[in-house]
């Protein structure tokens, strides 16, 4: 029993790691360009269009903006590396030595997802440290919430992804989703304003936004203000994870879009 467990435990380091590896290996193609794309968001709309704007509940529109433009790099990136990369084992059928082999489906799950955690975590450092250079008096509110809002959507935005390269038929399919629905879910959750400002009918149809509850959240934790509540906001996010955890790993266990 020991040495079985041993052997599932070196198995899923050995898979974490070269997931983590993965994408530091191109670090230029995956961790550049977020800071990139994050600097001109923050020149454009926090220094030049910021000013004309004022505040937003009580803080300078280029400090409001922050946590919005964070959780935008973590979603988009978390998600982009699980769907890539699992769907590239999947393409060149290496993902059946895995099947076969003596993991379970809960450590190769685990395996992949810890390689979009790691790259989602990461970029959120990243771009954080870049919005120093526009607004260095930033400071945190609440770090332990920041950190778990921030691992927390690393997580639940590395199932989706997974689940998008299950079902992906070809390398076009796995941006259907993240153009046509995870985007303008991003960008209409309360990245660059407060749902405040909405007439009370925008208002309660972005309630029904779950991207709203992941940013709302992470900018209570950084700012120490929010558009919905926090306890309410957690339970929809830890009920996201463990419900996408266990389709995850049905999908694993029955082979759907796999065994084929």
């Amino acid at each position: 029993m020991i040495s079985r467990r041993r052997e599932i435990l070196n198995s899923l380091i050995t898979l974490s790691t070269k997931e983590v590896r993965r994408f530091l290996r191109i670090w230029i193609q995956t961790l550049v360009p977020p800071a990139v794309t994050m600097s001109l968001y923050f020149l454009i709309f926090g220094t030049l269009i910021g000013p004309r704007i004022g505040t937003m509940d009580g803080f300078d529109y280029i400090q409001f903006m922050i946590p919005g433009l964070i959780m935008l790099s973590v979603i988009t990136n978390s998600y982009s590396n699980v769907t890539s990369s699992f769907y590239s084992v999947k393409f060149q059928r290496s993902i059946e030595e895995l099947l076969v082999s003596p993991m379970p489906n809960w450590a190769i799950l685990l395996g992949f997802i810890s390689g979009g955690v790691a790259r989602g975590t990461l970029i959120g450092v990243i771009v954080f440290c870049v919005s120093l250079f526009f607004y260095p008096s930033f400071e945190v509110a609440n770090p332990a919430l920041t950190i778990l809002v921030l691992v927390l959507t690393s997580i639940l935005f590395s199932l989706m992804g997974f689940v998008n390269a299950v079902f992906a038929d070809s390398f076009d399919a796995i941006s259907i989703v993240p153009t046509f629905i995870l985007t303008p879910l991003i960008y209409l959750g309360g990245v660059f304003y407060s749902i405040n400002m909405l007439p009370e009918m925008w208002r309660n149809i972005s309630m029904v936004n779950p991207m709203l509850y992941v940013v709302s959240s992470f900018r209570e934790g950084m700012l120490g203000i929010s558009d919905v509540s926090i306890p309410f906001a957690l339970g929809m996010i830890f009920g996201f994870i463990g419900l996408l955890t266990g389709f995850c790993l049905y999908l694993l266990n029955k082979g759907i879009g796999i065994r084929q």
